[in-house]
């Protein structure tokens, strides 16, 4: 690009200075030759008064010495050289002067002008003055050497603002095509800089935002992922775990084991119903979470859970008020929430969990506890990649209580408690 744009100024220069220099070429000649044709008007002016009417009859006329290479010549009405130098006969200039006009004429390297000498009202000879057209030539040429000096000087000028100008407009995009194969090769956050010309910005400008698009498409895809293969772990492996134990204890109530295996089943359900929805919670399209009585979910969520801790040797304890256990809740997400709650706290807490509901009035609060610490502070905790586990759970079920209008929040460290509050209406 840079080539082509110096090519493209030094062709609109070079066009512009010929334009300009053809003229002035032709007017440097036309001046140089105008002014020596006037002086050579004036020599034979100044010569013409110097002839008086009397050398007609044969007096000696002596005419003033020509400046420089002017000669200067008299002719009688007849055209013949009386004195001076010149031709013998002074040719077609010399009687155009005897008709009564100034006569100018270059020919034969000579440049001539002749002047009529006049006495009366009558013609009575002609003064003729000449010059090499060589020291003219050699005048014009100089003129033109230095127009030819001048242009040169404005082309190089020209080269010099045109590859500045190229570099300015190339840079910005050369830095622009820098970007896009940094982005190609997987730097998202790789951004096009600003410049000062107003259409390369623009583009910039889309390009980012083009990048910043496909940089939040990429990473809620990437979330999708993680939220998806995290949430499905745990119910995966209990109804894994359920179906093995049925099938290697024979005295099993099988049943019991299908019907429970049904109800896990309808979890793994539930739960990707959840992950898709809040993939989803970006768009204009994005569900609500449907509403459930609290009292039913909790009742699920021991169940689920109970087992779990048991064989590890702990303890759940579900505790909430009879009168509370009517009120809704957004079944799926709470139930989501919930499963990593426990999830954390099964895998990273200590002793007895916990789960607790209590009526606020506007809100339900929902506290999930063990007797473990927590080693993180309350805004690192929910970070993505943070802790010595996938860092992924507790992020998740954040994002779930923010897609539902919710809030989750560390609420002691120790021991380690989470609250959930979820907003009631006013109407309830």
């Amino acid at each position: 690009m840079r080539a082509r744009v110096v090519r493209v100024a030094l062709v609109a220069a070079a066009v512009a200075l010929l334009l300009l220099a053809v003229p002035l070429a032709v007017a440097i000649r036309f001046t140089f030759y105008a002014d020596e044709g006037g002086e050579l008007e004036r020599a034979a002016m100044a010569a013409v008064v110097r002839v008086g009417p009397e050398f007609g009859s044969g007096d000696p006329v002596e005419l003033p010495g020509g400046q420089g290479e002017v000669r200067l010549g008299l002719y009688d009405p007849a055209g013949r050289l009386l004195s001076g130098a010149g031709p013998a006969t002074g040719g077609t200039t010399v009687r155009k002067a005897l008709d009564g006009g100034v006569a100018q004429q270059q020919s034969d390297g000579e440049l001539v002008v002749v002047v009529p000498v006049s006495s009366g009202e009558r013609v009575i000879g002609a003064v003729r003055a000449s010059t090499g057209s060589r020291g003219v030539w050699a005048r014009v040429l100089w003129g033109w050497a230095a127009l030819l000096g001048v242009c040169l000087l404005a082309l190089g000028a020209a080269v010099v603002v045109a590859r500045r100008q190229a570099s300015a407009l190339s840079s910005p995009l050369e830095v622009l095509a820098r970007t896009s194969l940094a982005i190609a090769d997987g730097d998202l956050t790789a951004r096009a800089a600003r410049s000062t010309i107003t259409e390369i910005d623009e583009v910039a400008r889309a390009h980012n935002a083009m990048v910043g698009r496909l940089a939040r498409m990429l990473e809620r895809e990437r979330h999708f992922t993680a939220n998806a293969s995290h949430q499905l772990r745990t119910p995966l492996t209990g109804l894994q775990l359920g179906l093995e134990a049925a099938l290697a204890d024979p005295e099993a109530d099988l049943r019991a084991a299908l019907a429970e295996a049904a109800e896990r089943s309808r979890h793994l359900d539930r739960t990707i119903d959840e992950v898709l929805r809040l993939a989803s919670s970006g768009t204009a399209t994005a569900a609500p979470a449907s509403a459930q009585r609290v009292g039913d979910l909790l009742e699920g969520v021991e169940r689920r859970w109970h087992g779990v801790l048991a064989r590890d040797g702990r303890r759940l304890n579900v505790v909430w008020e009879p009168e509370s256990a009517h009120l809704p809740a957004p079944g799926r997400t709470t139930d989501q929430i919930l499963d990593v709650l426990l999830d954390n706290a099964h895998r990273h807490g200590d002793g007895s969990v916990s789960l607790t509901l209590r009526d606020l009035g506007t809100a339900l609060a929902l506290d999930v506890a063990d007797e473990g610490t927590a080693v993180l502070d309350a805004r690192a905790i929910f970070e993505r990649g943070i802790g010595d586990g996938s860092g992924i759970g507790l992020a998740l079920a954040r994002e779930l209580a923010e897609a539902a209008g919710a809030r989750l929040s560390l609420s002691g460290t120790a021991p380690t408690r989470f609250t959930l509050l979820l907003p009631l209406d006013d109407d309830r």
